[in-house]
């Protein structure tokens, strides 16, 4: 089976993953996942960039930067490869980036000259920058900010349009499961957090809700469905629109990794660390784990939030009693009778001699079959004794 058969067998039922049935299981690898992200944080805190926690910043330019290059910027600095206050990079193919604690005037110039000498340069292809602690201070709290007002202004877009706190709030817990793993990554992984990562986190928390918010239109699409008629529960109405969103998911995250994996193949290889990099990598991180919550966890979210509503119980209750409906008129019917019965209506069968579609059944001997059947009197004469059209010479 290829992966449309597979897509189109979820969506009409023939096949279901239980994902809200099995929701404990997810709940409970979404929980160890967060407890690993915070205890990272704890231990490893994260490694920010220049822009947050403040410094000197110097670049060299050269026409071509050796295979050494990291240490002998320690070695011009004076700084042991274990320094914690100093940070060589390579950006592009030319240019080699030191970053190093707040350094006053009289010791930039030193540095700036002992770079140029290192790395055989003039001493004016060597450029410092200088970013004090509270410009770093105010970039944080203008984030943190941001990333408020967009919580709060996701939890009342979606509680408008769905008309249902709960499924803002599934939705949310999702958009914070995913913010504390994202974040976790970093600590464990040791990647630098700069004003780009913080684009790419909302960015991310964006491509989140988007998804979580088709998955949530076909659950309220089924949910309603099953409210009206009564045969389907709450938790399989949402299961079942969870099933018919998984391919568009994959599908829609499988597109969006892909670009961005070249890009990072690229920024690691060629361009090194930069604002495009710290931008796809976010990205990538973020988009997988997104993806995931919006299969596996805020729908099964939803289900549990609405499962002591009145009116869920009731369309429990309801969808019990028509599916032992369903189950008790299975078991009287007589063997074989649906098989018949579904048979006779597909070939147009008679009942009391009349077709399904109202046409006369023939009667006589000679219309028979060999078992016994009678053949509609339009089928009698087959193919061979149909009136043959005149020639389109003779035709009027």
């Amino acid at each position: 089976m290829n992966f449309a058969d597979l897509g189109n067998d979820l969506y009409t039922g023939k096949k279901s993953i239980p994902v809200v049935r099995q929701r404990r299981t997810y709940y409970i690898v979404s929980l160890v996942l967060m407890a690993i992200a915070i205890a990272g944080l704890g231990i490893n805190k994260l490694n920010l960039g220049l822009e947050f926690s403040g410094g000197s910043e110097f670049r060299v330019t050269s026409s071509s930067v050796p295979s050494d290059y990291e240490f002998k910027a320690r070695d011009a600095l004076g700084a042991a490869e274990d320094s914690t206050g100093v940070r060589v990079s390579k950006l592009g193919a030319g240019t080699v980036r030191v970053q190093t604690e707040r350094l006053d005037d009289a010791e930039s110039a030193n540095v700036r000259t002992q770079l140029a000498k290192t790395f055989s340069v003039k001493e004016d292809q060597v450029s410092a920058t200088f970013i004090g602690p509270s410009w770093g201070d105010s970039v944080t709290k203008q984030a943190l900010r941001a990333l408020i007002i967009f919580l709060v202004l996701v939890a009342g877009v979606l509680a408008i349009y769905f008309r249902n706190w709960k499924m803002a709030a599934a939705a949310l817990i999702a958009l914070v499961h995913d913010l504390i793993i994202t974040v976790g990554i970093y600590s464990f992984s040791k990647f630098e957090v700069s004003p780009a990562t913080m684009i790419g986190f909302l960015t991310v928390l964006g491509y989140s809700i988007y998804d979580t918010v088709v998955v949530f239109d076909k659950v309220r699409e089924n949910t309603n469905e099953a409210f009206a008629n009564g045969r389907m529960s709450f938790a399989k109405a949402a299961n079942l629109a969870v099933n018919q969103t998984l391919v568009r998911s994959i599908n829609t995250t499988v597109i969006g990794v892909l670009p961005i994996l070249a890009v990072l193949v690229v920024g690691v290889l060629f361009l090194g660390p930069g604002t495009l990099l710290d931008l796809a990598l976010v990205l990538f991180i973020g988009i997988l784990v997104g993806a995931y919550s919006s299969i596996f966890l805020a729908t099964p979210l939803l289900v549990s939030l609405r499962s002591k509503d009145p009116a869920v119980v009731d369309l429990d209750k309801r969808s019990s009693r028509s599916e032992a409906k369903r189950a008790k008129e299975m078991a009287a019917a007589p063997v074989g009778a649906g098989a018949s019965s579904t048979a006779a209506a597909a070939s147009g069968a008679s009942v009391d001699g009349v077709t399904s579609s109202g046409a006369p059944m023939a009667t006589d001997e000679e219309s028979a079959t060999i078992t016994g059947r009678q053949v509609h009197k339009y089928a009698q004469a087959g193919p061979r004794n149909q009136p043959k059209r005149a020639p389109k010479s003779r035709r009027k």
